[in-house]
């Protein structure tokens, strides 16, 4: 939403929504406008319209805001020792021993302007002593907001709020929760651990810790060349084309879902050829962040047919996927319908449960192993 905002100053202060055009489309993200009637993410588009008929909705542009992700990055890499991009637009930073030199208030204040000045983006955060407290007291501030929780303040910051702001708390376990005269975090604190336990599994335990303001959770450092990849030595050379996009397409499928399985999205797609003189050629392109296949397939079989130009017989066919970033697919399919959407959870779930080979597509394994 900032972005769009950032690029036509007009929508300010209005309900946008971010989302397929069509009542079949989804809500992928809203402004805090819409928000106020009810609106969320993952919501039908004709159910967020009847909710705010005035909505103004979106296509939405993801290479306007892995552009603006990117930079944003670029500016932590410039000033911060140590920090975790925990998604598209949502960073942790390790401000350890910062308040003896230059000061973790005074830090993260500067901090704020450079991001404001050089990306014209807002910018809000919360210095807190562990995660969780930090990430609920941002979302307590936004939008543009800043706040400080100081050491041994956690519970009673967490006290008065809803138990359905607690990370980790969806709408069923709320609904367990208020049914049972459970509406804040400090009736769900005050219940013993044993009793949450029996209560909601090991599920209970973890939000009776998160209650009071526990979490022990390290700063996972950012490393953008961490990758996702597969590769495979054919048996005998080959230059069957139909026998090399059905692998192409098997190994895509695969380490896609193996990206969606890790609650991460790429933002590069590189393929690599080994021919039979063991020449090896590599060619990468850079996308707007996903982890849906239709688009990662795709981009593969583009980076594949401009890699492939000697008509050679080849050894190797390999893929990986580089500049990860924590995310899920469901709100990137901006023209995507809901049937889409379930479809790609359906697939996934049925993979995790019985193995990713159950469910592969028909072009996967076309072709046979002819040569």
């Amino acid at each position: 939403m900032s972005v769009e905002c950032l690029k036509n100053s007009s929508l300010k202060g209005k309900p946008l929504l971010v989302g397929g055009s069509g009542d079949r489309g989804v809500v992928a993200a809203c402004s805090y406008e819409a928000r106020k009637f009810g609106i969320h993410s993952a919501m039908p588009i004709k159910l967020a319209r009847r909710l705010c008929p005035e909505a103004i909705i979106i296509r939405g542009d993801m290479e306007s805001y892995s552009k603006y992700s990117r930079l944003v990055t670029e500016i932590m890499q410039d000033n911060v020792p140590l920090f975790e991009k925990a998604s598209i637009d949502e960073f942790y930073i390790d401000l350890s021993g910062m308040d003896k030199f230059f000061g973790c208030s005074l830090f993260a204040r500067e901090l704020k302007k450079r991001v404001i000045k050089e990306s014209g983006l807002p910018v809000s955060y919360a210095l807190a002593s562990n995660k969780l407290i930090s990430k609920v007291a941002t979302n307590e501030v936004k939008p543009n907001g800043q706040l400080e929780i100081a050491f041994g303040g956690e519970k009673s910051f967490l006290a008065p709020l809803s138990v359905s702001k607690l990370p980790g708390i969806g709408k069923e376990t709320a609904y367990k929760l208020i049914r049972r005269g459970v509406e804040t975090i400090k009736t769900l604190s005050d219940i013993p651990m044993e009793m949450l336990g029996t209560m909601l599994g090991k599920n209970g335990i973890d939000l009776w810790r998160k209650a009071n303001g526990l979490d022990e959770s390290p700063i996972i450092p950012y490393r953008e060349q961490k990758s996702i990849s597969t590769e495979q030595t054919f048996e005998t050379d080959t230059i069957n084309l139909g026998f090399l996009h059905a692998q192409l397409v098997r190994m895509t499928e695969s380490i896609g879902f193996e990206l969606r399985r890790q609650d991460k999205l790429t933002g590069c797609v590189t393929v690599k050829l080994r021919y039979s003189n063991f020449d090896t050629v590599v060619k990468q392109k850079t996308i707007d962040y996903t982890n849906a296949d239709h688009i990662l397939l795709a981009t593969a079989q583009e980076v594949f047919d401009k890699l492939y130009d000697r008509r050679m017989l080849i050894r190797l066919l390999g893929i990986r996927f580089t500049r990860l970033v924590p995310g899920n697919y469901q709100i990137k399919l901006y023209e995507d319908t809901q049937e889409i959407i379930r479809l790609y959870q359906s697939i996934d779930s049925i993979k995790r449960r019985y193995g990713e080979q159950l469910l592969v597509r028909a072009v996967g394994v076309k072709g046979g192993y002819g040569k």
